[in-house]
């Protein structure tokens, strides 16, 4: 396979690069891998979240609950989507939310990360920090959410599959796609 360093120049007039899907999908790990490839500065939208309000997103679900946490995060991603190109992970619920959802598809290059429910499961066990699965079965709770969620991250112009490789393999798709979407 060929190596692109370079972002084609119809993308950086296109503005940033938002990876959306579910938890463990590997956005940020994607993301940051993809921004170095990109020669783009890489931006974590929950940590974005957490450096404005100084807690942990676990935190901000546990104390003020999810709605309180969606109104930050969307805030927080309207403040990133500067037009700037850039590579930016969103949380699991991020494109779920209307206002955030049309942002994201009229300024940037939305792509969907996907993963099958069992590759999902096995990388959420490796983080206990994720507040959607507290004390619940996770694989209950990922099979109920991308019942509802995948309809949705469907809207990405862009569906890359994430198999249960490195994640060197999910980059490689996407710079294919993005060179062929544009």
């Amino acid at each position: 396979m060929q190596r692109n360093s370079k972002i084609p120049q119809s993308q950086a007039r296109r503005g940033p690069i938002v990876l959306v899907g579910m938890m463990g999908v590997g956005k940020s790990t994607v993301g940051r891998r993809l921004a170095a490839r990109l020669g783009l500065s890489f931006v974590d939208a929950d940590e974005e979240i957490e450096k404005a309000a100084g807690m942990s997103v676990a935190e901000i679900f546990e104390r003020y609950g999810e709605s309180y946490f969606r109104d930050g995060e969307r805030r927080v991603i309207a403040r990133l989507m500067d037009g700037a190109p850039k590579v930016i992970a969103t949380g699991g619920g991020a494109f779920m939310q209307d206002d955030t959802r049309r942002l994201i598809l009229e300024v940037a290059t939305a792509i969907w990360l996907d993963a099958d429910i069992d590759i999902l499961v096995d990388r959420v066990a490796r983080r206990e920090s994720r507040p959607l699965l507290k004390n619940r079965d996770p694989r209950v709770v990922l099979t109920e959410l991308a019942a509802v969620r995948n309809p949705i991250y469907a809207l990405a112009p862009i569906h890359v599959k994430s198999i249960a490789a490195p994640h060197e393999v999910a980059v490689e798709r996407i710079m294919e796609q993005l060179t062929a979407w544009h």
